[in-house]
Formats: structure tokens, sequence, C-alpha cells
């Protein structure tokens, strides 16, 4: 049966697994991506998530596929009211074709008013129930690739959280987004957010979407904690970090029409260590007669700071065999498994 769980101090509920959607556009069609959405809202999905940038790999001929696909599905009508619906902003980055102007995506007034519109158009409908920050405007750590990397404008500048905000909070007065959420955030981040919005009464966060999964377990020390205090829970994005807690890519396998063997875009679970944290996984679900990719996504959807685990397929065969990870429970004797496995692997793959 489908679990609902509370959307931050919302008055929306949201199902435990939300639908991910962002490689419609170049590994599914949009008859594919149509008829996963069917199939999910049939299940009892009500949470769809997407973003300008998809499809995924970002290129400038596919930008906004995605959030097409859906457009075209919301337009037969009677579904609009039945889903909540998810998009987010691009940071910045040297996506220049995100723009109209050319230039490189900043999360100001401008680029955001910008990035609503064309969602909403593209989307086809007048509102958004959740609207996010793909990621920050200043130099944070961002998929894993190191603590230094820079995030900041291609000027080296920096947006100030209360201007971004300010611009969130004219999109929320003028009823184009109902809430507002941070993706790729830092405690500092989710912090900053949430005290502006304490003292100024600009609108609060109720989520963050960040990775996380078996072998990148960080966002347990300092983020999981808002959800417990403040109610801002996880959106986790790559519950199967890419597949690769499937086991499909181990010893360097590269099977057909994966995405790994498409796009090469796996660094970020090819770090030294993370095979060896994926044989202990695949060990657990093996000794236990469990399906390695529902044991990996069930046991993200248990944790109690999640709000929504961010499943995605590129088949109706995937799609149906992750959502029968809702009938998977992580027993006591699966959970001390797993942290034993992580209590030697740790966060191998960040």
């Amino acid at each position: 049966m489908p679990e609902y769980r509370q959307l931050g101090r919302s008055d929306i509920r949201v199902s435990a697994i939300a639908l991910g959607t962002m490689t419609w556009g170049q590994q599914n069609t949009e008859a594919e991506g149509h008829a996963q959405l069917d199939h999910a809202l049939d299940a009892g999905i009500n949470f769809i998530d997407t973003a300008e940038s998809y499809s995924i790999p970002p290129r400038a001929e596919t930008a906004g596929s995605t959030e097409r696909i859906i457009g075209t599905w919301l337009k037969t009508g009677g579904k609009r009211e039945r889903i909540v619906l998810a998009s987010k902003a691009a940071g910045p980055s040297s996506r220049n074709y995100l723009r109209q102007d050319g230039s490189s995506p900043r999360l100001d007034a401008r680029h955001i008013n910008e990035a609503i519109e064309g969602s909403l158009k593209r989307l086809q409908t007048d509102y958004l129930d959740l609207y996010q920050l793909h990621w920050p405007h200043r130099n944070v750590p961002l998929f894993g690739s190191g603590a230094h990397a820079p995030s900041r404008g291609a000027d080296g500048s920096e947006v100030p959280i209360e201007e971004t905000l300010d611009a969130l909070d004219g999109l929320v007065k003028a009823g184009k987004v109902r809430h507002i959420g941070l993706s790729n955030e830092t405690p500092w981040g989710v912090s900053r957010f949430l005290h502006l919005a304490e003292t100024t009464g600009r609108p609060r966060v109720v989520s963050v979407q960040n990775a996380y999964n078996l072998i990148n377990r960080t966002y347990e020390s300092g983020l999981a904690e808002f959800h417990e205090r403040e109610q801002v829970g996880l959106l986790a994005y790559s519950p199967l970090a890419q597949g690769y807690l499937t086991g499909k890519y181990q010893r360097g396998a590269r099977p057909a029409g994966a995405r790994s063997t498409l796009f090469e875009r796996g660094n970020r679970y090819q770090k030294p260590g993370t095979e060896e944290a994926v044989d202990s996984y695949l060990a657990i679900a093996r000794d236990f007669g469990l399906d390695p990719a529902q044991l990996a996504i069930a046991y993200v959807t248990s944790r109690a700071f999640v709000t929504a685990n961010i499943i995605g397929a590129t088949s109706l065969d995937q799609l149906r065999i992750d959502l029968a990870s809702r009938e998977l429970k992580i027993t006591p004797e699966i959970e001390a498994r797993i942290d034993a496995a992580h209590q030697i692997h740790g966060n191998p793959a960040p």
C-alpha cells in the first residue's frame, strides 16, 4: 500500500516514493515517460520531480525536454490536481543555453523569473507545488567533486541568499509556486534560509533534495536533524547510487543501454573503496534472499528523516521492481548487517 508523508510544515502529503524523470528525453521517449507516469499514478505515487535542466546528461538540444513530456501528459486533463509537481531552477554553470540572452544561470530575480516562466510553459500548468534551487550559488561541494569545487557564477560572484529568497517570495505571492525547497545544500545553507524566513517573513523551505544511499549517508551528519527540529525533510535522490548498488557495474561491467555505459557519468560512484562497499551490500541482499535494488531503495525509504525517496527507471519493468520495494521491511537483523557494513566502509561515494 502507498504511504504518504507530510511535506515540511505545509498541508501537502506526498507519496513516500516519488517518481524521478531525468531520463525522459534522452534514454526515454515521450510515450515511455507517459507510460511511467500512468503506472506511477495508478500505483499511488502522487509526487513527480523534474528540473529545467533535464534530461540528463545536460545538453542544449535536450534542455527542458523532460518538462515538456510531463506537460503533454498533463494536457490530457484530470491529472494536475492528483499530483504534487516539483521542478528546479538551475544554479550557476556554463549552461548558458538555459537563458534566452545566453548568460550563465544565476539565482537572482531575473534568472529565477525566467526559469519559472519557462518551466510553467513547458509543463503546461499555472503553478508548481514545490520549486527548488537545483544547487547553491556559492562555493560548496557539489555532486561528489570535493570540498573545494567552485560553484560560483562564471564571473566568480555569489548571489546572496537574501536576494534569492526575495525572488522566491515574489513567486509565492504571485501564486506561481506554493512552496520552496533546496537541493544539493549544506547545513549552513539550510539554517540560513530558515533564519531569514523566521526573521523576515519570507517563505520557509519545506525540503532538501540531496543524494542519499547506502554508499553515501553523509546526509545523516548535520542535515538529518533538520527534519526532527524544523520539519524540513529529505527528498532523497540517487537511492541506487546511479545503479551501482544493483551490482550491474561491478568489476568494470558496462551493460548495454545502462546509464554509465551510455554516458560515462558515474565518476561519483567509482571512487576507491566503492566497489568493496557495494559487494558488502550485495552480499546482504543475497543472504536475506532480497533483490539488491529493492533492499537499497527500501533502506532509504525507511529512514525517519526522509520525506520522499526519488526513484528513476528507464523501463516499466524497472519501475515495477523499484515500487515493489514498498513491501520490503527493513528488519532489525537487516539493519544490523547494514550498519556493520557501513561501519567498515563508511561513505566511499559522497
